[in-house]
């Protein structure tokens, strides 16, 4: 059992280049190694936009499907600091919005915009979202997010808006529902004047669409103001998006920070 369902989920990304296999996310066998592979993906997730101050105060979750009651998700608490976030500190809330497992209380607005999107789709396996700075700028824009560098291409035609609410707090789980209907089949929203939200197959391209998107966000809002930037066109975007815009795509590009992680910070994995 692996967050990756098949081969099927691939998309353009090519994971083999000159003879050298790249990894591939590890199958597990039980719903138990699954349910801790997922916390523990999401507990290090967590750390990593901590560590890139992305989170701010209290605002700002990421949460994962459990793999047996697929109606729950595990999250992070609220009011935890991202950067010491750890496997037991991770909490699991039905679709009720009550927490079944751990003894700290959920986020309403995590639980509003999470419930809505896992219950939308059921290729969503995660979804992160933060008001992080250069996400949350862009939104007040009302602008869609352009093709301006190789980095963008991995989002072409794959961001949806969503004006509905905008400025307010997300506490209703009905809000929630019409984001999951705005976001429709695409990995990531631009919530006018709140910020960003993403989704993937695995807490690590959740986490790793957000943080690129952010970074596309700023791109974008520096080229603006210092000009007027040339836009890729359509046919190299689309090629672009086929060589690194898939769920398996995002997943390899989290594995460095993983990596870096489990050098540093193993106390995550408590």
């Amino acid at each position: 059992m692996t967050d990756l369902q098949s081969r099927a989920d691939l998309g353009g990304f090519e994971p083999e280049y000159n003879d050298v296999s790249f990894p591939f996310p590890e199958p597990r066998e039980t719903i138990e190694e699954e349910r801790l592979h997922r916390k523990q993906r999401l507990a290090g997730g967590l750390r990593i936009l901590g560590r890139l101050r992305l989170a701010e105060g209290v605002a700002g979750h990421v949460t994962v499907r459990d793999p047996e009651h697929l109606d729950h998700f595990w999250v992070n608490p609220f009011g935890k600091n991202f950067k010491y976030m750890t496997v037991s500190d991770l909490i699991c809330v039905n679709h009720q919005g009550e927490v079944v497992i751990g003894d700290r209380p959920v986020n309403t607005a995590a639980f509003a915009i999470h419930s809505g999107l896992h219950g939308a789709r059921d290729d969503v396996i995660a979804a992160a979202h933060c008001h992080s700075m250069y996400g949350r700028t862009f939104s007040a824009m009302g602008k869609p997010l352009r093709m301006l560098t190789q980095d963008h291409t991995m989002f072409y035609n794959d961001v949806a808006m969503h004006a509905d609410g905008g400025g307010a707090v997300v506490l209703d789980p009905a809000d929630g529902a019409r984001m999951a209907r705005s976001l429709g089949d695409k990995k990531a929203l631009i919530h006018q004047n709140h910020g960003l939200i993403t989704v993937g197959g695995s807490v690590d391209a959740a986490i790793w669409w957000f943080v690129a998107l952010e970074r596309c966000c700023q791109t974008q809002l520096v080229a603006e103001a210092a000009g007027e930037p040339i836009d890729i066109p359509d046919e190299l975007a689309q090629a672009g998006y086929d060589q690194q815009g898939s769920d398996l795509g995002g997943w390899f590009q989290f594995q460095p920070w993983w990596e870096e992680l489990l050098r540093e910070e193993p106390d995550f994995l408590d």
